[in-house]
């Protein structure tokens, strides 16, 4: 098509951005030093080469020593964290982009390993059978801890400060990371919420802390700042298993979500084929757009036609790309000419340093 709608100007209430592609949240694993901060040098290049992206989601940052999961993983909870972040903000802000937060807690997915020997935090105590990525390499996940209800007020705390840090750092806003099996998503889940109280049993108290974060978070930043983002056919990954409730839950969530002005929900396809499972949904943005009202992003495998077709189809508004921002610091350039795309290498997905980072050329520089 002459005129690619991915590449024209996205404006909302909310969000004024020059193009409709999203640099999706990504772990890289390059916070590898004692305070978990980033640095200028790696993260400030590193988003900065990717600025002319309409908007850039931050790799998961997690709001608390508690909240990490995963080796050489940022934060956003100290501040010297804070301090690092903001030289990021300052390279993508100079260079014309606009950069949000992905704030982040692993819950189950974490290792004692992380926590001096203390369990991972949980909604129930089940196992995910899944592997945690600590120092030692990948190891088999433990079963967790039930959170009480101080857990849960302190963690919402968490996210709460997490958010006003990232005011403090420059950012433009903040996603609410609540999808891919992560400690909200295992809340959501009835497979691994068992719960009794509160936030167990009914759909509706299984997403109440959620939307007890989401209020906490909307009290140091505007809610027309803040994304939330969710994974609702994800299946067999991340020790995540769909039920009869599962699809209906997100389905209440995502209509609730319509009584807020959010800058955008951002949904993912499923990460596998999913048309097996009775109970998924195997084309979520043809399903949800009905649902939801305002900005919705949709993300996970699209290339440069199919996110012009979701568009010009009206299912998304923004589409979120991975792994071509890994290798395609240019990516939206290189829509613009039609020019191939750069390979990228994942042997250098999760390791220290420049390579496979910052060191991907531009077409202008090659």
């Amino acid at each position: 098509m002459k005129e690619q709608p991915v590449l024209k100007s996205y404006k909302s209430d909310n969000l004024n951005l020059k193009n409709r592609v999203v640099m999706a949240p990504m772990t890289r694993n390059r916070a590898d030093n004692e305070d978990h901060k980033p640095v200028d040098e790696l993260q400030g290049v590193y988003y900065q080469q990717r600025a002319s992206a309409g908007l850039i989601i931050t790799e998961g940052s997690q709001i608390s020593k508690r909240a990490v999961g995963y080796i050489n993983t940022p934060g956003i909870y100290s501040k010297v964290q804070v301090e690092g972040w903001k030289k990021v903000t300052k390279r993508v802000h100079e260079a014309g982009g606009k950069i949000f937060i992905q704030l982040w807690h692993v819950g189950r997915m974490s290792h004692p390993e992380f926590h001096e020997g203390e369990l991972p935090l949980a909604p129930s105590a089940i196992n995910p059978n899944a592997q945690a990525y600590t120092s030692d390499g990948f190891k088999d996940t433990v079963t967790p801890k039930e959170m009480t209800s101080s857990d849960i007020e302190e963690t919402i705390l968490d996210f709460q400060n997490a958010a006003k840090n990232a005011v403090e750092a420059g950012f433009d806003g903040v996603e609410i990371h609540s999808s891919n099996g992560y400690l909200f998503h295992q809340f959501f889940n009835g497979t691994s919420n068992i719960r009794n109280d509160v936030y167990g049993g009914s759909i509706e108290n299984r997403a109440r802390f959620f939307f007890e974060v989401l209020e906490a978070v909307k009290q140091v930043i505007p809610e027309q700042k803040i994304g939330v983002r969710f994974n609702p056919s994800l299946h067999g990954i991340f020790g995540m298993t769909m039920d009869e409730e599962t699809i209906p839950t997100f389905e209440y969530i995502i209509k609730k979500l319509n009584a807020y002005d959010l800058a955008y929900v951002h949904l993912s396809e499923p990460f596998n084929d999913v048309s097996k499972i009775p109970f998924a949904v195997t084309e979520i943005a043809k399903h949800f757009r009905p649902i939801y009202q305002g900005t919705l992003m949709i993300n996970a495998g699209f290339t440069q036609e199919t996110a012009n077709k979701v568009i010009a189809e009206g299912d998304a508004d923004l589409v979120a790309f991975g792994k071509p921002y890994i290798s395609n610091p240019d990516l939206v350039e290189r829509f613009k000419d039609n020019l191939d795309l750069t390979d990228w290498d994942e042997n250098t997905f999760y390791t220290p340093g420049k390579k496979g980072y910052t060191d991907y050329k531009k077409v202008s520089n090659k």
